[in-house]
């Protein structure tokens, strides 16, 4: 019996064109605060698979991605979309690339990637805090998988992919394997990366009441990348006032903790999310509670 392709599941297709290639929306790209427009994870993927293919083309094997941000202005319909890179700074010891994503040839999110070049640590200790340290829902909950699932969520509850009992104010974690960002193609490390850091908006602002707070941008910061096709995010901070948050989460693999994310966040209370309401199948598609 041959196993299911990982890379069948993905958030747009590659459509060429006379004009060059653009990327289409598939059903998993809807956002849950409407259908009709995609979510930051699918959109942070479009623009790091740019950020990457930009530095490809330089002489930059040395370096690293070290830092991801993306600014989220304007709702990313689910219509095709263009992305372009300009690499704003090249040097022995980092690159910076400039990505914006485009429809109907306006700019509608960008984001910027800072790559450093990789060595050797300094001699001596340094200073670490002693911070709880997330860990990942055991192996005999989610085994080891490539193939993209529903997530796990660990908050006042245990660790679980039932949305329903997560749906309190105790601090939130996720654990993912994320789909590929383009049909048929796996995505890299960093592009997995990349998409599930706008989780952070999801375990920072998930309460009793669901989410009533959208992201407007996200900084990812990397240590290294990640390890393995799965991963999370896990709360470690969380500042609100006059409807405006800044989280902070921590992202990690079964290696540990691996870099964070910081998002900033404005009320969206009109369109709050109840996820007690719905439950996701591994392909993206909402099915009723309890089926």
């Amino acid at each position: 019996m041959s196993l299911p392709d990982p890379t069948s599941i993905a958030f747009f297709r590659v459509e060429e064109t006379d004009a060059g290639e653009r990327l289409v929306p598939l059903p998993l790209a809807a956002s849950s605060w409407s259908a009709e427009q995609a979510h930051g994870v699918a959109v942070s993927g479009a623009l790091a698979r740019t950020a990457e293919q930009a530095l490809d083309g330089l002489d930059a094997a040395h370096l690293r991605i070290a830092k991801w941000s993306v600014d989220l202005f304007r709702p990313v319909r689910m219509q095709p979309v263009t992305t372009t890179a300009t690499v704003v700074r090249q040097s022995a010891r980092l690159a910076l690339v400039d990505v914006v994503l485009l429809q109907d040839g306006e700019p509608v999110a960008r984001a910027s990637a800072l790559a450093l070049a990789v060595s050797e640590n300094p001699p001596a200790a340094t200073w670490t805090p002693s911070l709880e340290r997330p860990v990942p829902p055991p192996l005999e909950l989610a085994p080891v998988t490539d193939m993209p699932h529903v997530p796990f969520f660990r908050s006042d509850a245990d660790w679980s992919q039932r949305f329903g009992d997560h749906q309190n104010a105790g601090p939130h974690a996720e654990w993912t394997t994320m789909p590929s960002v383009v049909l048929g193609v796996p995505a890299s490390p960093f592009q997995r990366a990349a998409c599930v850091a706008d989780a952070a908006n999801l375990v920072t602002n998930w309460g009793e009441a669901g989410v009533g707070h959208i992201n407007a941008d996200l900084t990812l910061t990397l240590a290294r990348h990640p390890v393995g096709p799965s991963m999370g995010v896990q709360v470690l901070d969380r500042l609100e006032q006059d409807g405006i948050v800044v989280g902070t989460t921590t992202v990690y693999d079964r290696e540990g903790p691996f870099g964070t994310v910081v998002i900033t966040a404005m009320a969206n209370t009109k369109r709050q999310i109840d996820f007690t309401t719905v439950r996701y199948r591994d392909d993206g598609t909402r099915t009723e509670p309890g089926a």
